[in-house]
């Protein structure tokens, strides 16, 4: 029994492991890379056509978007996953396969011009297609037997809908263990989505660490800061320009300021919100669509009352190109909600272009941002950042509100943690940046578990937990 890291080892992108048991390989999840997490232009580190079977902990890009790069070089397999997220990710692929085939269109014209070789994208509709074929849609709580010695169960992680953590049991021969994949570990009393559901043993454990560093403020007073912003930018005239992911963070954020809009908690709460994202629009649907299945008991009551916890006046979806420019002629005071969540590109860098500059607007962060990232740089004080080839002043307000990230903080990870009845072997530690690993090892080292940040290739013996392969 193996277990090999293959991606967000050491890094908070790209999620990918391998399980190798009865001459059989499962891997979990299969993602993109972003920032500088980015390495062999995304190519997969292993044979496609050696993978049986997937099992996928959620929609997210960083942990799917690499599903169709797998089919395209040979995967054939099953890829099991929450029905929810087999949802999601009918959207999510599609819309990363539109992004691959115009930017390898816009990369054949520069290539063209200078003579060079033109390039093939990562993958076509084609290949999501024949990956949307590959989907088992799967319940929380049900035991499935994908393979002679291999049971799988999926847990509700609490990060977005169809989120999960992993069971996997491994028989093989007289030995027997069971890993457990946490998947992105949900932020507590977040809107919308469930706490994170206990498990309660496990001999190892491959754990997120994304904030493991660092302990969130309380949401409530993310709510009342968040109003204050808003309050404040727009009575000067300025735009709240909101970065964020199409999926789950954005329709946590419609949740929040519908209630700040209900509650009073700004002095004119009339003011319009645009969502200016085509993805989003869709992820919202299905939001919308599953909520009485999915969504937590608050929202569940919502819902039972005939009302839309994801909609209030003023709230508008921009669905083509014109529509999206528009709002940048458009002198109102207004939200603009809008992806990529790190900035890496879409609509958002086009808001970032128009409002960076203004002092009296502002940029609101609400989720990660990877190393090397758009989003990154604004956080980290950069004065001046380069768009479409321009270079652009850095004058509005940046602000950060971790609170409301659809993560975990140290003491949700531990408290996740805290559910196992006994100490497993060992806990790989995996999804956060090299220091971040780093420091959540000791911690858990100082709390009395075995724990490791293994490195990108590493591979472990899961019969007597020893290294048997160095990464790199």
């Amino acid at each position: 029994m193996n277990l090999s890291f293959y991606g967000a080892a050491r890094e908070v992108t790209g999620s990918c492991y391998s399980l190798e048991a009865n001459g059989k390989k499962l891997l979990i999840d299969c993602g993109l890379q972003q920032g500088r997490d980015k390495k062999d232009d995304q190519k997969l580190p292993f044979m496609a056509s050696e993978i049986d079977y997937i099992a996928l902990t959620h929609a997210h890009i960083d942990h799917s978007g690499r599903l169709p790069l797998l089919v395209k070089e040979g995967f054939s397999g099953k890829i099991y996953a929450i029905e929810a997220t087999c949802d999601l990710i009918t959207i999510m692929l599609k819309d990363s396969a539109h992004i691959q085939e115009m930017d390898a269109k816009w990369e054949n014209k520069r290539a063209k011009r200078a003579g060079k070789k033109e390039v093939l994208p990562m993958y076509t509709m084609k290949d999501v297609d024949n990956t949307l074929k590959l989907l088992v849609p799967c319940s929380y709580g049900e035991m499935m037997e994908i393979g002679e010695g291999t049971k799988i169960r999926f847990v509700d992680a609490g990060h977005i809908l169809g989120s999960a953590s992993i069971e996997i049991f491994l028989s093989e021969g007289k030995e027997a263990k069971k890993i457990v994949f946490s998947g992105d570990i949900g932020n507590i009393d977040q809107p919308i989505i469930k706490d994170p559901q206990c498990i309660r043993e496990a001999d190892y454990i491959v754990m997120e660490s994304t904030y493991g560093d660092r302990d969130h403020k309380d949401n409530e007073d993310y709510r009342l800061e968040l109003a204050k912003v808003i309050d404040r930018t727009l009575s000067k005239g300025g735009n709240v320009i909101i970065p964020s992911f199409a999926i789950g963070r954005t329709q946590g954020l419609l949740y929040l300021i519908r209630e700040i809009k209900e509650k009073g908690l700004v002095s004119s709460p009339d003011f319009p919100v645009y969502v200016d994202s085509p993805l989003a629009t869709k992820a919202t649907d299905l939001y919308d669509d599953d909520l009485h299945i999915y969504g937590d008991q608050q929202t569940k009551d919502i819902v039972k009352n005939g009302l839309n916890p994801l909609d209030f006046p003023n709230l508008e979806f921009t669905a083509s190109v014109n529509e999206s420019k528009a709002l940048n002629y458009d002198t109102t005071p207004k939200i603009i909600i809008a992806s990529s969540g790190m900035c890496e590109g879409g609509r958002i860098k086009h808001h970032l272009k128009q409002n960076l500059w203004r002092e009296e607007s502002v940029v609101v962060f609400v989720g990660y941002q990877a190393n090397g990232t758009l989003g990154r740089m604004l956080l980290e004080g950069e004065k001046k950042v380069e768009l479409f080839g321009e270079e652009i002043a850095v004058l509005a307000s940046i602000y950060n509100f971790t609170g409301l990230s659809a993560h975990a903080d140290r003491e949700g990870l531990l408290k996740w943690l805290d559910c196992f009845e006994d100490k497993p072997d060992k806990i790989f530690v995996v999804h956060g940046e090299e220091s971040v690993t780093e420091v959540f090892v000791k911690s858990l080292n100082k709390l009395g578990f075995l724990a490791v940040a293994p490195e990108y290739k590493e591979m472990y013996d899961l019969s007597n937990s020893e290294l048997i392969t160095r990464g790199s």
